[in-house]
């Protein structure tokens, strides 16, 4: 009796928590420091599929990918599209684990696809250069120059993943 009655007192204070979750925009953490963050007007999906192939063109590759809607929904839970793309390759990992190894926990570095409301959706994502930023002071100017790399490449996978 007393685990149905805690049970029903945590979803009684669960639930009003998760209504609310959907009111947050994905934009907003675009006033975070070190986020880039590109609204689109392209769908969700779609915009999945640009970001696989401007990773690949760009000369990177996919090596992680997670998000919640799709669980979510077999839970019987209706959240909006949110996948995370970690994205690096095995270049740009020797380079960084010879200059840090503490750096190599920030790879892959990631990508963040959210739907928005009526079917539009924000790719968005932390720039390398602040990923990498606390690293610094053991990779020195070559982990930075890594950095800056990384920075170039992602701002260009951005750049032809939104373009129409």
């Amino acid at each position: 009796m007393f685990r149905k009655a805690l049970l029903a007192l945590a979803l009684a204070l669960a639930l009003p928590g998760l209504a609310f979750t959907g009111l947050a925009r994905a934009a907003d953490v675009g006033t975070l420091e070190g986020w880039a963050v590109h609204e689109t007007a392209i769908p969700y999906d779609e915009l999945i599929d640009r970001l696989k192939e401007a990773v690949k063109a760009e000369g990177l590759i996919v090596v992680t990918q997670a998000g919640p809607t799709e669980a979510a929904a077999r839970r019987g839970i209706t959240i909006p599209g949110n996948r995370v793309l970690g994205v690096f390759n095995n270049d740009y990992a020797v380079r960084v684990i010879g200059l840090s190894v503490a750096a190599m926990i920030e790879a892959p570095i990631r990508f963040y696809v959210t739907e928005e409301e009526g079917g539009a959706s924000t790719l968005s994502y932390k720039t390398p250069s602040f990923v990498f930023a606390p690293y610094l002071a053991e990779g020195g100017a070559e982990l930075e120059a890594i950095a800056a790399e990384l920075d170039a490449r992602f701002a260009a996978i951005a750049a032809r993943a939104v373009s129409r």
